[in-house]
């Protein structure tokens, strides 16, 4: 279900990269959708490891991925490429 629900949010963060300036691909497009991905494929990578420490360890790793997620939306409001009904949405 989590796992789910983070794939949910990299199609959501998908569609709303599309409405980012062209000029942002490689910079602030590229490091959002990279840390929306990494969200569901560390709980996937976690979840097939076999001691349960590391798979908390891929869990933390996700956590962290969230957190640089919602820095890279908080700019996106702060340049106007966002707004705060689309940040909410994604938040």
């Amino acid at each position: 279900m989590v796992w789910q629900k983070a794939m949910d949010l990299v199609v959501a963060v998908y569609h709303a990269c599309k409405n980012y300036p062209k000029d942002e691909t490689y910079g602030l497009i590229s490091q959002t959708r990279r840390a929306a991905v990494s969200i569901p494929a560390n709980i996937a990578e976690g979840q097939g490891r076999r001691l349960a420490k590391e798979f908390e360890q891929f869990l933390a790793n996700a956590r962290g991925s969230l957190l640089e997620l919602d820095t890279h939306l908080e700019l996106a409001v702060r340049l106007d490429y966002l707004d705060q009904v689309q940040y909410s949405a994604l938040h």
